[in-house]
């Protein structure tokens, strides 16, 4: 079905469907750019270079040919934009996440809602129009977690994403892995180039936002992720993905 999208000769095109939780697609890729958006639900998104989590306040930004799998959490209403390689080459030269406006999230609806094949002279090149503008305008969220290459750095990505409340410090880590603080520092910054503490930050938050959507408790929630309490849980969640942990627990966004 897909692939009909794939092969539209226009410059862009709209593409809904509704997953249900859990589904997972695999490694693939597209021959066109994308923005990978859902009205409701999430998407946990991996590439060879990182994973995204997509609440449905923000969406993915994808260069053609990158290859990534997308995993739903929660059941899930995706409407996506497909676009040239040309017309995603101009917007950017790597994946991106950025924050939805109402106005962007409009233009996709309607877009989804366009035939494939739709007429060059009707509302729809307007559509595109904005929504590339839109897509320009919006701000840049840093909701990316980076992955870990350097196999001296495996068990940290591991246990941190299995029990993210572990709360040893690279000098622990230094034990472990074989190499001193100050390389496992170096590594961090090399393979992510973020610190130790700001990748676990990260992957503190990401899991807590799949927590948030299956349990309800948000204090127990902030000291399985490793915070004191939940007013600094609270803080950091909201400066990272633009909402308290209270709406994420209830994002109900009607599909359309």
């Amino acid at each position: 079905m897909i692939d009909r999208y794939e092969r539209a000769d226009r410059s862009a095109v709209g593409f809904s469907m509704d997953y249900p939780n859990g589904l997972a697609s695999g490694m693939h890729s597209h021959r066109k750019a994308q923005l990978v958006y859902a009205i409701s639900g999430m998407m946990h998104v991996t590439t060879a270079e990182a994973s995204f989590l997509l609440p449905p306040t923000k969406a993915l930004f994808l260069p053609a040919e990158v290859e990534h799998s997308i995993c739903m959490e929660g059941d899930v209403a995706m409407r996506e934009v497909f676009m040239t390689r040309g017309l995603g080459e101009a917007i950017a030269s790597a994946p991106r996440v950025l924050t939805v406006s109402p106005l962007l999230r409009e233009l996709v609806l309607a877009i989804c809602q366009e035939p494939v094949d739709w007429p060059e002279q009707g509302r729809t090149p307007h559509l595109i129009a904005l929504i590339i503008e839109e897509i320009r305008r919006a701000k840049t969220v840093m909701t990316r977690l980076p992955q870990l290459r350097d196999p001296r750095l495996a068990p940290i990505a591991r246990t941190i994403l299995d029990t993210p409340a572990d709360p040893r410090t690279l000098e622990d880590w230094a034990e472990v892995c074989g190499a001193s603080a100050r390389t496992l520092a170096r590594l961090f910054v090399q393979d992510t180039g973020m610190t130790f503490g700001q990748w676990r930050l990260q992957a503190r938050l990401n899991v807590a936002f799949i927590l948030l959507m299956t349990d309800g408790e948000i204090a127990l929630i902030a000291y399985k992720v490793g915070f004191a309490s939940q007013s600094a849980f609270g803080t950091a969640f909201r400066r990272t993905f633009g909402m308290t942990p209270a709406q994420a627990r209830t994002i109900h966004l009607d599909p359309a």
